[in-house]
């Protein structure tokens, strides 16, 4: 079955048959549409495609109430940015939601997109949409606090369906999306490992790469329940790096401070001694990535800088 996406760029260009204008190359004869075909097409665009484009290319908010009550719309979004969010409204029909980087190459098929729902996220369905067939990824509903979900370009595109409602109550369909690049590797373990031990390869990687690297020790750590997170509050003695005013000094003694957040489920404990802390921001949080003792993190970039392997360099001590 043809895609709704490919269906609204048919109405964009006119009828079914109106597309069909160029000649056939010499010898070639092409058969007519199938009338089932075009019949379906015909049903499908019936429904309504809208185009939007947002003014800021990373964000998008709309409302289902601008559409007539008896239509049901497929509107198209498109957006170009690296992280964003959308919110809609009163959802009706259902939204196709394009996602790019804000890179002019067509290496972006090799990223990872995730979303991540709001709290309150009601009245639609998100789905995956590859060559017409959908898949669900997440369920109205059916999403925790720190829920994220995860996919790669070639997986399909987002599908935001509207579910029946049988009142008119205010309902806002919303998520914060993020596209990552496959070679930020600690960024890919938080996704799809985060409370696996990193490797030594993953460790010096993520000193490479990651938004910010510390040496410190653990305060405490503070689990919430509700958000299924756990708080590491760390003193820090040393900062390599930190690409955002991630970390503050105390008033009281000047001392650096800071707190990172990981999930619950990976059951954090304070431990004594110094850790060397890499992590990345995430949807507006502090998320921690590998966080090896750093008498190991010595030991493993000794190592590798003796073979020549070390990927960057970085004063150990």
């Amino acid at each position: 079955l043809l895609s709704f996406s490919l269906l609204c760029w048919i109405r964009s260009k006119g009828s079914p048959a109106g597309i069909m204008r160029r000649a056939p190359a010499p010898g070639l004869l092409l058969p007519p549409p199938s009338p089932l075909l075009l019949l379906l097409g015909f049903l499908v665009l019936d429904r309504g495609c809208t185009a939007q484009y947002s003014s800021d290319l990373c964000s998008w908010r709309g409302s289902g109430l601008t559409h007539e009550s008896h239509r049901k719309d497929v509107e198209q979004v498109y957006l170009r940015c690296s992280e964003g969010t959308i919110e809609w409204m009163y959802p009706t029909g259902a939204l196709i939601v394009n996602l790019r980087p804000n890179i002019i190459s067509s290496s972006y098929k090799h990223w990872t997109v995730c979303i991540k729902p709001y709290k309150n996220s009601a009245g639609a369905n998100i789905y995956l949409e590859k060559t017409g067939e959908l898949k669900l990824l997440v369920q109205e509903g059916d999403h925790s606090p720190t829920r994220v979900y995860c996919f790669n370009f070639d997986q399909g595109g987002l599908f935001v369906e509207a579910t029946p409602q049988q009142d008119i109550s205010r309902k806002i369909t919303g998520f914060q999306y993020e596209l990552i690049s496959k070679g930020m590797a600690s960024d890919l373990h938080m996704i799809s490992a985060p409370c696996r031990p990193c490797s030594d390869t993953e460790v010096l990687l993520a000193v490479c790469s990651s938004d910010f690297v510390v040496r410190g020790t653990i305060q405490s750590v503070i689990n919430e329940e509700d958000q299924q997170d756990s708080v590491i509050s760390i003193n820090i003695n040393r900062i390599y790096r930190q690409k955002t005013r991630i970390f503050n000094s105390a008033e009281e003694n000047g001392r650096w401070q800071g707190q990172i957040k990981t999930l619950l489920q990976c059951g954090v404990k304070p431990g004594e001694g110094d850790f060397l802390f890499t992590g990345s921001m995430h949807f507006g949080e502090v998320r921690l990535g590998c966080a090896p003792r750093f008498k190991d993190f010595q030991r493993m970039y000794k190592e590798a800088k003796d073979k020549g392997l070390n990927p960057c360099e970085i004063g150990p001590d």
